[in-house]
């Protein structure tokens, strides 16, 4: 190689190794373990969007013994994925959370029960048990029963509270009369087991108006005063809505990249999938920006809860459209 090869071959070296260290760290936490629920983020990092984003961006699992809020306070992730009741108690807590973007626009929550139980509307439930699930993701629930005037204390004018694993097993055991499902994950659980469709009775919260925004963005409201802090988040937002887009364009695909990414082995191709498609009507028409009404929605039926509601009042700069805006 002559002089000036070596001159150029060293200039793209000292290139690539500049750009590396110009790229801009980012901690995700997630809710939950890896599955097709957080999708978007695991292709966005495999199909290069992060990397064209100038992001190196870690995703981080969750699990049943880990909370988010918990997780951003102690300084382990820059921003974190949430459902808004959680993220909203936390805030009122003292874990200054904000939302920064909503990629699910829908929420997938369903309580399943069995049809012989004899429940076929929310009328029917006095006198039933309940799984709920609890770690904040009972908070939706108990607003609900609040709107529907039936105590949560058990007995034949309440519902008694079954503390739910995360699994159907009090279903399938007959242990619960009904069981908390989401869309995307539990029913089909329920179905795999042995129940067929006509065996159930499934109630949306959305159909029961009661639907809470889930899996948004949050940060702390303190580094949301940082400029560099906002636009880096900013480009997070971009690419990772890049790979909800691209996983509702090649769902079998974005599913396989999920499975790639579990290093449990628990997961198959098979669940995956069929989660993908469902994940994939939850995330749909939603550019990132959250929706106000949705908020205000989701606001008012945490507020419901008589004399135990889930937040006491109505939180004050709990969301910004500053890096959805930055984002576009």
């Amino acid at each position: 190689m002559n002089r000036i090869g070596l001159v150029f071959a060293a200039s793209v070296l000292a290139w690539g190794a500049t750009a590396a260290q110009a790229a801009d760290k980012v901690t995700l936490q997630l809710k939950w373990v890896t599955q097709a629920q957080f999708a978007g983020y695991y292709v966005a990092k495999e199909k290069g969007f992060y990397d064209q984003a100038g992001l190196d961006v870690t995703i981080n699992p969750g699990g049943p013994d880990i909370a988010p809020p918990q997780i951003i306070a102690g300084g382990g992730a820059d921003v974190i994925v949430d459902w808004m009741p959680s993220a909203l108690a936390s805030r009122e807590k003292g874990v200054a959370l904000v939302n920064i973007a909503q990629p699910f626009k829908r929420s997938g929550m369903m309580l399943t029960c069995r049809k012989e139980t004899g429940i076929v509307k929310p009328q029917d439930f006095p006198g039933k048990t309940l799984g709920v699930w609890f770690y904040g993701n009972e908070y939706p629930f108990l607003s609900w029963m609040a709107k529907l005037g039936i105590p949560t204390s058990g007995g034949a004018k309440g519902v008694t509270v079954l503390k739910q694993g995360f699994n159907v097993d009090p279903l399938l055991q007959k242990q619960a009369d009904c069981v908390s499902t989401m869309t995307y994950n539990e029913y089909w659980q329920v179905i795999d087991a042995g129940l067929k469709p006509e065996d159930l009775v499934v109630f949306k919260y959305e159909d029961e108006g009661v639907a809470t925004l889930e899996d948004g963005l949050y940060v702390l409201e303190d580094r949301l005063g940082d400029k560099a802090f906002v636009e880096r988040m900013a480009r997070f937002v971009k690419a990772s809505m890049q790979g909800w887009a691209w996983a509702r364009e090649n769902p079998k695909e974005a599913a396989m990249i999920v499975l790639e990414n579990d290093t449990t082995g628990a997961q198959t191709e098979k669940h995956q999938v069929r989660m993908m498609g469902e994940i994939n009507k939850l995330t749909a028409g939603s550019d990132g920006t959250l929706d106000v009404k949705d908020y205000e929605r989701t606001v008012a039926t945490l507020l419901s809860g008589g004399s135990d509601p889930v937040i006491t009042k109505a939180p004050v700069g709990a969301w910004t459209h500053a890096v959805t805006d930055l984002a576009k």
